[in-house]
């Protein structure tokens, strides 16, 4: 029975990755793992946000299914709570407050890392990845010593990406040498333009984005460190590793920057590897799927059941899976914090076609994204499907309706 690692980046836009089109050659780690690897190309977050997100990829439940989300709803099921009582071992190791104990997603781990008892800087408000993969590399050690030891699932989360985008110069030389700012400079624009999501200079749009891709390559090296710990204990070989995000960033391109409560592509059409040693060639997926079923493909790779509660089907074998439309849901903030009168967003995808709704002032957005794929052209007054869209969008939502409950958000950033 191989291992699986669950590889989540933090804010990992699609489109930075050279698998996926990128020029830049800021990932050449991550592109190297494309020989033996599924890449799939439309693959699709259940929300914008970590919050919106998450629970779909560990408990391949919905945002909004349980209620308030002040904190993990016990009625959610974790993969890591069926992979332990199936015998298997579990370990996690991020640094995201909002996926911490403190909101109980520390169920069902054998050993769980969250960092809220660590010291952080206003610049780096986070657990750095090469410390996260220290920390994962002593757990496996004393796990597999002596080489017997049970299969295990192992979750890493990285936040090195995520803002405010503080890196360090010789990853800001790969991208553009001539930016020589100071973290306080770098501090000032993400306090000064970012937070208010003030996009009225392209420069400083464009001086985001190059410290963003700046701290994309240093996440590379961490995934490139990780994968040598697992070659330095001889476990790769015998190891799944499964790579995606959470959710994308935004840098302007729907008029906004960050991640907020919108259902754009940069923001959940996001990236997802499937490496294992023993996929011969580069498999590319074109099937719709959704991080509702992260969870269901990595309890049937450890011959579990799912749970009756979760959404999500496994992704493999891929011939068995079944196409169907994907949904998400997300509060519909439009800054960096929940407002009192923000309200619930949906979206619901089949084919090419994506609706979505907003429910604060009503409105919805179609668009084909085969035709319009940067989604410049609501077509929701014309298109002939229109009605249909609406109506599977409605019938996606059969949980308690939050248009006019409040919202409950922290932010350690």
């Amino acid at each position: 029975m191989k291992n699986v690692v669950l590889l989540t980046i933090d804010t990992l836009r699609k489109d930075v990755l050279g698998c996926y089109g990128s020029q830049a050659n800021l990932t050449p780690f991550l592109d190297s793992l494309a020989g033996n690897s599924m890449i799939f190309d439309r693959y699709m977050s259940a929300g914008p946000y970590t919050q919106a997100s998450f629970p779909a990829i560990l408990s391949s439940s919905y945002f909004l299914e349980y209620g308030n989300p002040k904190k993990l709803s016990d009625k959610r099921t974790l993969i890591s709570e069926v992979v332990k009582k199936g015998g298997f071992s579990t370990a996690a190791f991020h640094s995201n407050p909002y996926l911490s104990e403190f909101f109980g997603w520390n169920k069902g781990w054998d050993e769980f890392y969250d960092s809220m008892r660590d010291e952080v800087t206003p610049e780096i408000p986070y657990i750095r990845g090469d410390v996260i993969n220290n920390k994962v590399g002593q757990w496996l050690q004393s796990h597999t010593i002596g080489g017997d030891y049970k299969p295990f699932f192992l979750w890493v989360h990285y936040m090195d990406i995520h803002e405010p985008y503080v890196p360090e110069q010789k990853y800001v030389d790969k991208v553009d040498p001539s930016i020589q700012l100071s973290a306080p400079e770098m501090m000032a624009l993400f306090k000064e333009v970012l937070l208010p999501r003030d996009t009225s200079d392209p420069d400083n749009i464009t001086l985001l984005k190059k410290l963003y891709l700046a701290h994309i390559n240093q996440v590379d090296e961490y995934a490139g460190e990780l994968f040598g710990i697992l070659d330095y204990l001889k476990l790769l070989d015998n190891t799944i590793f499964i790579v995606t995000t959470d959710h994308g960033d935004e840098f302007g391109d729907h008029g906004s920057l960050s991640h907020d409560g919108k259902m754009n592509s940069e923001l959940i059409n996001i990236p997802l590897i499937i490496y294992d040693k023993d996929i011969p060639r580069t498999v590319r997926v074109d099937k719709l799927m959704s991080t509702v079923d992260i969870a269901p493909t990595i309890t049937a790779h450890f011959g579990l059941d799912k749970p009756d509660t979760w959404h999500g089907q496994s992704m493999l074998p891929l011939d068995k899976y079944t196409s169907k439309g994907v949904f998400g849901e997300a509060i519909g903030k439009n800054t960096h914090k929940v407002r009192e009168s923000d309200r619930v967003i949906h979206f619901y995808q089949e084919k090419n076609l994506k609706i979505t709704h907003r429910s604060e002032d009503d409105t919805w957005t179609l668009f084909d994204l085969e035709r319009d794929p940067n989604e410049n052209n609501n077509i929701i007054e014309s298109h002939p499907l229109a009605n249909e869209m609406k109506d599977k969008l409605r019938s996606q939502i059969t949980w308690w309706d939050l248009t006019n409950e409040p919202v409950f958000c922290v932010s350690r950033f």
